[in-house]
């Protein structure tokens, strides 16, 4: 009778591990693209304001071309450089797609540097709404990408740690890449007055 209990304990003991494990990995995985697709969702949104934005700093007529075309240049570059979720376990593929957004986060920093020389600029209604949509949506980036970070930790927790090594390992699940500093980001800027 007494090897019976310990049977059914320990067999019970089996049961709750399978139920409560086996559906843990898919969920993390599933969280994870969701978190990745509004990384994208929001870079979207970026790259659907910057044509406005271009066609109104075009329209006065002594702005910086060089600026224009760096910020025009670094858009249809970040565009062909696109990841898939499958793709979030491969370091070069995400890094690759972090250095095009990069260049085009610095491309959009000095057009908007350049900007303040031209007080007619500044002034004008839709360039304003636009500044601030992008001030907006490089918020949204900022804490879509945060979002994503913390999906991605604790997905890559449970695939590295017990018992959701086993159920990574029966999934093939790989731990995904997350996002890096830009290059720089460790020295301050110096600012002079």
């Amino acid at each position: 009778m007494n090897n019976r209990i310990w049977l059914w304990a320990a067999l019970a003991i089996v049961v709750l591990f399978v139920v409560s494990g086996i559906n843990t990995i898919p969920s993390l995985d599933e969280k994870v693209k969701a978190s990745w697709s509004e990384v994208q969702n929001q870079y979207q949104r970026r790259m659907d304001l910057i044509p406005n934005l271009v066609e109104t700093v075009k329209g006065y007529a002594n702005f910086e071309q060089k600026t224009l075309t760096d910020v025009i240049n670094a858009r249809a570059s970040a565009t062909k450089v696109t990841i898939t979720t499958d793709q979030l376990t491969d370091p070069e593929a995400v890094k690759k797609f972090e250095q095009a957004q990069g260049e085009l986060s610095s491309a959009l920093s000095r057009l908007m540097a350049v900007s303040e020389r031209y007080p007619d600029l500044k002034a004008d209604q839709n360039f304003l709404a636009l500044q601030s949509q992008l001030e907006g949506t490089e918020n949204r980036i900022a804490v879509a990408r945060k979002d994503y970070i913390d999906t991605v930790q604790q997905f890559n927790t449970r695939v590295r740690t017990f018992p959701g090594i086993i159920w990574a390992h029966i999934y093939g699940a790989q731990p995904k890449q997350t996002f890096a500093a830009t290059e720089g980001a460790a020295t301050p800027p110096a600012v002079k007055f």
